[in-house]
């Protein structure tokens, strides 16, 4: 797989704070000790040189923050700490943050040194809501350094994915399909989030299709990657060089139309005249974006372009979007897998834009459907471009970021497995266990409105992606709830 391009860097800053009627010794001493586990875990983050007590002191640890590139923070109450000149840093850091304290070590401490940061932290967070500012604060917010270095690494992958978000701009092509209302996309949520959109039509794309037949040494050179990538499974050879043109044109149009933006998504009309002009189903270029870290949503999907980036950003691999498309026949399954509930099981599908590198196994085809529709059937000509095979067993989150009909946020996020099954089924498909799906499926996804296309990240990152939404300001959060826990809506008298 070659290496995400697209994706920040993380430069991490911690800052100790002190309330002037504690010791500052006590909070440099504690910084030291948090520092030395974040090196055991091989945490990169630079040390602030300026230790917190009051608003000049603020001030100068900012320019410290500035003058080392950092653009994520974590501020540590050492002791009790200052809630003004703390929770200022915060509103004035261009970055995310994170807040944590100082749990007492020992009894010892408790003598002369006992920093009472677990009471501090109660007033910063009452600061932080008087300045209408959020961060993150963990879990387990007060601990040990081990504690909070746990916590630390979480937040690194958290912050990746809210600079990635402020950097994101979304080139969108084309209208939805007809008849595809569920990918809706009110753009005014994506403005409220800071991600820039650039909205052009499917006629533009295809002007971007025919500039980029003058790059022909670039498409060579695409070509004969494709053409190494896909081995035994280049069924098409002749329509590697018409692929190449596109995936040229795509790279081509981002890096001209950044602008003021550091990262991009596509999300691109795919169906029904795509395949009459341009003369393949862009499927498998799609795929191959998204395993270079540029995803490209189908048929449009500007939410589910957004949704892959974030996983792309909290997990470091190449995401995919798939149909949470149909349910799974107890015979697919082999005998030590039938005690799975067939509730909490689904495929997931799409034509083939899963990248090769989340296959199993895999090999260029032709849109079933569409060459049922478009070519009644005959041998595939312009439906061809998929790549076809069963998606990779292993840990999923599956995710998804959407704005509704009347432009308000929502969420959901669920963690699982793609089982180790043959799907039996064309395009690119696995099958799904998802612990509480089927609960989760009629009261998250039907009862709040969400559509077919879930982004799928190839790790367990539920944890990362929950606070993510948090941070957004997003209160609408599904998650499967265990059985003890009633959805809102559920019908507690039914039995099935």
């Amino acid at each position: 797989m070659s290496k995400l391009t697209n994706t920040p860097v993380v430069k991490l800053g911690v800052v100790g704070v002190s309330r002037d009627c504690f010791p500052i010794a006590l909070t440099d001493r504690r910084l030291t000790a948090l520092m030395a586990s974040l090196g055991k875990k091989k945490i990169e983050a630079h040390r602030c040189g300026v230790i917190i007590e009051n608003e000049k002191h603020m001030l100068a640890a900012l320019d410290d923050l500035r003058a080392h590139g950092c653009n994520a923070l974590v501020v540590y109450l050492g002791n009790f700490g200052p809630e003004g000149p703390t929770t200022q840093l915060i509103s004035r850091f261009h970055g995310p943050a994170m807040v944590c304290a100082a749990a007492e070590e020992n009894k010892a401490v408790l003598a002369r040194d006992r920093g009472d940061a677990l009471c501090g932290l109660l007033n910063c967070s009452y600061n932080l809501g008087l300045r209408k500012k959020r961060a993150y604060i963990p879990e387990r917010p007060v601990g040990l350094p081990a504690e909070l270095s746990r916590s630390i690494a979480a937040f690194v992958d958290i912050a990746r994915v809210m600079i990635g978000l402020r950097g994101l701009k979304v080139f969108a092509f084309g209208p939805r399909p007809q008849d595809f209302f569920a990918c809706n996309a009110p753009i005014q949520p994506l403005f409220d989030l800071g991600i820039e959109v650039m909205e052009n039509s499917e006629l533009d794309l295809l002007g971007v299709f025919k500039d980029a037949a003058a790059k022909k040494k670039e498409i060579a050179a695409v070509a004969a990657e494709m053409k190494k990538e896909l081995g035994a499974g280049n069924t098409y050879p002749d329509l590697l060089p018409r692929l190449a043109q596109y995936e040229v044109g795509l790279k081509g149009f981002m890096a001209d139309n950044l602008g003021a933006r550091a990262y991009g998504v596509f999300a691109n009309k795919c169906w029904p005249a795509f395949e009459r002009e341009f003369g393949f189903v862009p499927c498998y270029v799609n795929g191959r974006l998204a395993g270079r870290g540029v995803p490209v949503a189908c048929e449009v999907d500007i939410y589910g372009a957004v949704s892959e980036y974030m996983l792309q950003l909290a997990t470091l691999s190449p995401p995919t979007l798939l149909d949470v498309n149909n349910s799974v026949p107890e015979e697919v399954l082999p005998k030590k897998s039938k005690k799975c509930a067939s509730a909490d099981l689904f495929m997931g599908f799409h034509c083939g834009n899963t990248c090769s590198a989340c296959m199993e196994n895999c090999a260029m085809n032709f849109q079933v459907i569409m060459n049922r529709l478009m070519e009644d059937g005959k041998p595939a000509v312009i439906t061809r471009g998929t790549l076809e095979g069963t998606i990779k067993h292993g840990p999923v989150t599956i995710f998804r970021l959407q704005g509704t009909a009347d432009c308000r946020t929502a969420g959901y996020v669920a963690e699982g497995e793609i089982m180790d099954v043959d799907p039996c089924t064309f395009g690119g498909a696995g099958v799904f266990n998802i612990p509480g799906f089927g609960r989760f499926y009629r009261h998250v996804l039907i009862g709040g409105h969400f559509p077919h296309h879930t982004a799928v990240g190839f790790d367990r990152v539920g944890e990362v992606m929950f606070e993510c939404l948090k941070l957004l300001g997003i209160e609408n959060i599904g998650v499967p709830l265990p059985e003890c826990v009633p959805y809102p809506g559920e019908n507690l008298f039914w039995k099935p």
